[in-house]
């Protein structure tokens, strides 16, 4: 099977050369910077998450952020 298959690899210098000539310098640019922020956003952040979600899956409270103490009527027992 692995004679059957034949993979032909281009040049990438070649790839990116013919791109520049069919779309301009600009616009492949643009494009590469796109599609590098694009990947950038999506990588796994749990900086958003919650307390509670970060204690559902594992892993330990943020300690930078506190509740702010104050008195609550319900915490009146008798």
């Amino acid at each position: 099977m692995h004679k059957e298959q034949s993979i032909i690899a281009d040049d990438p210098l070649a790839a990116v050369d013919d791109l520049c000539r069919k779309f301009g310098v600009w616009a492949s640019a643009r494009a590469l910077v796109y599609v590098a922020w694009k990947r950038r956003r999506r990588s796994n952040s749990v900086s958003d998450l919650s307390d509670y979600m970060l204690q559902d899956i594992g892993l330990p409270p943020q300690e930078t952020w506190r509740r702010s103490p104050r008195f609550d009527a319900w915490d009146i027992r008798l």
